[in-house]
């Protein structure tokens, strides 16, 4: 498993390509922008991309996915159903819609050669909001960051489901990587025992 990380779109979302070196397969998880970017940094990876994987659906980690689909019209595109808001024109500014995706939420797998990814939802971000685990790793989008969390005051935000969500991960076994969808990577351990949002959490 190899693991590219860009920064992409206007406030620096964090998109990963997710590579099994074997049999040179790979998804995208949250192409926020630059489409051209992270269409060259699968094609430097050498391996024919199967997903794109969205942890939620705010613009900031989707406003890829149209160009993306327009190139690879055959990848298909999961996203959590309570994130799409159909016609509300308020909504949509900041869930913009997502055409042909595919519903994903709590305890489904999308393989990616011969990777597992395992689907956590973890609302509180967004409604929709999930986390994506493969082997000791988690993307976990806007749910856990270094040192901090995702915020609770968009529509579909909540304080009490993104507490939930932190203990939830806060009580996985063994020392985890994190990925989150801004800042820099870190581990479960490191946040149990240093992020205040997480040990809110866990203490809670």
């Amino acid at each position: 498993m190899e693991i590219k990380s860009l920064q992409v779109g206007p406030i620096g979302t964090n998109c990963y390509i997710l590579c099994d070196e074997t049999e040179k397969r790979c998804a995208v998880i949250d192409p926020g922008g630059d489409p051209l970017e992270v269409a060259a940094a699968v094609e430097e990876s050498g391996c024919t991309p199967v997903a794109i994987l969205l942890t939620h659906g705010h613009y900031d980690h989707t406003g890829a996915v149209a160009d993306l689909q327009a190139k690879w019209p055959q990848v298909p595109v999961y996203l959590n159903r309570r994130d799409q808001y159909g016609d509300d024109a308020y909504l949509r500014q900041l869930f913009p819609p997502v055409a042909g995706t595919r519903n994903y939420d709590e305890g489904d797998t999308v393989a990616v050669g011969g990777l597992t990814l395992s689907v956590l939802a973890t609302p509180g971000h967004s409604e929709g909001g999930v986390t994506l685990r493969c082997g000791d790793v988690l993307f976990c989008g806007d749910t856990l960051f270094a040192g901090s969390c995702g915020r609770t005051d968009f529509p579909g935000g909540s304080v009490n489901k993104i507490l939930a969500s932190l203990k939830r991960l806060g009580s996985l076994a063994g020392d985890l990587k994190v990925y989150p969808g801004h800042m820099e990577p870190s581990t479960l351990e490191r946040e149990r025992a240093w992020n205040p949002y997480l040990r809110q959490a866990m203490n809670g």
